[in-house]
């Protein structure tokens, strides 16, 4: 599995990177790792605004259910359309499974207490 560059995750197991004035959020693998297989997501409209830590999403695995909560606040401009007919591929790569893109509305402030990646999996092990 291959790691990006910049990621910061938060505390409740999501991972956002920040790419020219866009954010992509996604699972870490450490949740898509205690979920178990993945077999349906529910994903926002494009269009919708959330807030940080806001619920905008949500997975069910074998093992349970569980909602997604918004690391940033932002405006969803792009949702990752496989991921609706294949959610098994967040559990092949969780960092290259992308849930949506979003337009963030403070970045800087937002990312405030937001991990770096090696800084999470020390909190989570």
């Amino acid at each position: 599995m291959n790691i990006p560059d910049g990621i910061l995750c938060s505390k409740t197991h999501e991972w956002v990177l920040e790419e020219d004035n866009c954010a992509s959020i996604g699972l870490t693998d450490w949740a898509v790792e205690q979920l178990g297989d993945i077999v349906f997501i529910e994903l926002p409209e494009i269009g919708s605004t959330f807030n940080k830590n806001e619920v905008f999403a949500t997975v069910e695995s074998v093992k349970a259910a569980s909602e997604i909560y918004m690391p940033i606040s932002g405006e969803i401009v792009e949702i990752n359309e496989q991921l609706i007919n294949s959610p098994e591929l967040i559990n092949d790569d969780a960092f290259a499974a992308w849930l949506v893109k979003v337009k963030p509305q403070d970045f800087q402030k937002d990312s405030e207490g937001l991990l770096e990646y090696d800084d999470y999996k020390d909190e989570v092990q």
